[in-house]
């Protein structure tokens, strides 16, 4: 059995490269169904966030699992990107250190705001889109069902998701509060009407706004939206108009492609009267092209621009990262000792039948030759026989407990295929 992640995030690579490897949810999906027709008997799910695009692939048999390279390459040629331009900046892990991750990403250890709580539902999220694409099994069952429970338990018994902070709680109060001292005065433009947005949103009305515009390729949804938080909607079609008259702009959208480009840009900015403009780029890939903060009374922020802020809310939460660490090395090193359990089981399995047959075969032949025996010596001969072969096949039997709650006992399960002809 094999397990690997292959992937980008935030601590590895730019967001110049993470936009470039995104996946929408239809290029999720579309990409499960490819690697399911070129590694077919491979499970796979694919965890794309805006802060990281992961791919975590599984095999029964390790030998049969595409290696690190190949799962790269994947990944690259679904976007038209070149290997060799991204290679430097993805990462690989496998078996424990796999596990591991998982369960990081998943508690929200691993994420740029440490404890927020987005990424948790992300990760249920790329699980169940697996599952409804029939790219899981058994080992990605086990492994993100476990990271759903590790997620809780860290929530449970550590105090790190406490005040939750979210990239769009970052953005507002850290970046955008830099530029406005108040926001119950300015006309704010929300582009996107999903949860980002929608939490986006939340925080700006905490923090006072009142005027607030809802747009989105779908009217329906932005509507939605709107009446929710009593604001206002326009076409899609209208957004260069609903630029010029903003504040704040906060765009959040799934685009592949930018939504804003510097001509584009230009092309409204005479309308604005040198007004200043504070967008918060939220989006992966990028809404806006970075140029336009280049552009006078532009202050343009892209989700990058959130480390120094984050790294602050990591070391407020520093003293709860010990606890939160040992619940993920116990949590892992449980499911390691349970993975390789499962993986000695056939073996055990096969090993005591193939002794069992031996045993019962040897016994027939003895009892042939005995037959004045009475019932109770019949028995003590049985006894003695189970007992032999107990006690031979205790010690292999040890040792491969031993090395499935140290590792994976690969070579010693090799050895014993060998020894006693085992097969597959």
């Amino acid at each position: 059995m094999k397990l690997q992640v292959v992937g980008c995030s935030h601590h590895t690579s730019g967001v110049e490269v993470r936009e470039r490897l995104a996946f929408t949810p239809s290029q999720a999906t579309a990409a499960l169904e490819s690697w399911q027709a070129r590694f077919p008997g491979t499970e796979i799910v694919l965890l794309s966030t805006c802060n990281r695009t992961e791919l975590y692939t599984a095999c029964e048999e390790a030998a049969s699992i595409p290696p690190h390279e190949q799962v790269a390459e994947f990944l690259t040629e679904f976007h038209g990107v070149h290997l060799h331009e991204v290679f430097d900046e993805l990462f690989e892990r496998s078996g424990e250190d796999a596990i591991r991750h998982l369960f990081s990403v998943a508690a929200s250890l691993d994420s740029m705001v440490v404890g927020e709580a987005q990424i948790l539902s992300q990760v249920k999220q790329a699980y169940e889109l697996a599952q409804r694409s029939d790219s899981t099994g058994p080992i990605t069952h086990d492994a993100f069902q476990a990271a759903l429970r590790v997620a809780k338990l860290v929530a449970t018994h550590t105090s790190i998701n406490e005040k939750r902070v979210s990239i769009p709680s970052v953005a507002i109060g850290q970046l955008a509060s830099e530029i406005f001292e108040r926001f119950d005065d300015k006309q704010i433009l929300v582009i996107g009407a999903g949860e980002m947005g929608e939490e986006t949103i939340q925080y700006l009305l905490d923090r006072g706004a009142r005027d607030l515009t809802v747009i989105n390729r779908s009217r329906e949804r932005a509507e939605r939206l709107a009446e929710k938080i009593q604001g206002k909607t326009e076409p899609w079609e209208l957004l260069p108009a609903a630029i010029a008259c903003a504040d704040l702009v906060v765009s959040t959208t799934a685009a592949t492609e930018p939504i804003m480009t510097l001509d584009e840009y230009r092309a409204v900015q005479h309308d604005r009267h040198q007004r200043p403009l504070c967008i918060l780029d939220l989006a992966v890939p990028r809404d806006f092209d970075p140029a336009i903060g280049d552009c006078l009374n532009v202050y343009l922020y892209a989700i990058d621009d959130l480390t120094a802020a984050c790294e602050r809310n990591r070391r407020e939460r520093e003293k709860e990262l010990p606890a939160a660490e040992r619940i993920i090395e116990r949590e892992t090193a449980s499911f390691m000792t349970a993975l390789n359990h499962r993986q000695t089981a056939p073996i055990i399995r096969r090993l005591r039948e193939g002794w069992q047959s031996s045993k019962e075969e040897e016994l027939r032949r003895l009892l042939n030759k005995l037959p004045e025996l009475d019932e109770r010596t019949e028995k003590e001969i049985r006894q003695s026989f189970d007992r032999l072969v107990n006690k031979l096949l205790h010690p292999p039997l040890e040792s491969l407990r031993d090395e499935s709650e140290h590792g994976t006992p690969h070579g010693l399960l090799d050895a014993l295929k060998r020894l006693f002809q085992l097969k597959d």
